[in-house]
C-alpha cells in the first residue's frame, strides 16, 4: 500500500461536559455553534482535497457528527465507518493496524477522533515515535502523505490548519 493520504481531522466544537445531561459522554453531541463552525472549516477541507475515498470515525456522537458533515461536504455517496481505534482515550498505534488490514494503495482515507489520539498519531506516523508534535484544536486538520507504506515514521505532513483557517480556504 502507497502513495496515501491520511486527513486527521478532530471532531468539532462539542457541548460543555456535563455528566447530569450526558452520562456517557460518548453521547455528548457537538454544540450548535460548534455544527456551524464545523461546516465551515470542512468546506475548506473539502476544497484541499483531491479526492476522498473512505471516512473512518471515533463512535462518539460528536466525531460521528463531525464525520457526516464531511461526508456530506466532500463525498455525499461515501458511507462513514465507525472504527473503535478512534475512539476517546485510545492509543494511535492499533490505528495503523487497522489501516494495515484495510487499506489500498492510492486512497485518501479520513481519520475522524479525539484528541490526543490523533495528535499521537501524526507524531507516530512523522516520526515513528508516540510524541505529540502538532496542537488540533477541535476542528483542526492534519493532512499525512505516505510515499511508499502506511506506517509509524513513513508520512510526510502536507498541510496542518486550525478551524479557523480552513473556514478562510478558498477554492
Amino acid at each position: 500500500m502507497h502513495n496515501v493520504h491520511i486527513l486527521v481531522l478532530r471532531h468539532g466544537p462539542a457541548e460543555v461536559r456535563d455528566p447530569s445531561r450526558w452520562p456517557d459522554d460518548d453521547r455528548r453531541p457537538l454544540s450548535e455553534k460548534g455544527r456551524a463552525q464545523t461546516r465551515r472549516s470542512v468546506r475548506g477541507v473539502a476544497r484541499l482535497l483531491h479526492s476522498l475515498d473512505r471516512i473512518a470515525t471515533s463512535p462518539a456522537d460528536r466525531a460521528l457528527a463531525t464525520a457526516e458533515i464531511l461526508r456530506d461536504a466532500a463525498a455525499p455517496a461515501l458511507e462513514v465507518d465507525q472504527w473503535s481505534e478512534l475512539a476517546s482515550g485510545r492509543l494511535a498505534a492499533p490505528i495503523f493496524e487497522r489501516l494495515g488490514r484495510t487499506g489500498r494503495s492510492g486512497e485518501t482515507v479520513a481519520l475522524v477522533g479525539h484528541d490526543p489520539t490523533l495528535t499521537e498519531f501524526v507524531g507516530l506516523a512523522l516520526t515513528g515515535e508516540g510524541v505529540t508534535l502538532v496542537r488540533l484544536g477541535k476542528g483542526g486538520a492534519a493532512l499525512l502523505e505516505f510515499p511508499a507504506a502506511v506506517g509509524p515514521g513513513a508520512a510526510r505532513l502536507l498541510w496542518l490548519l486550525t478551524r479557523k483557517q480552513l473556514s478562510d480556504v478558498r477554492g
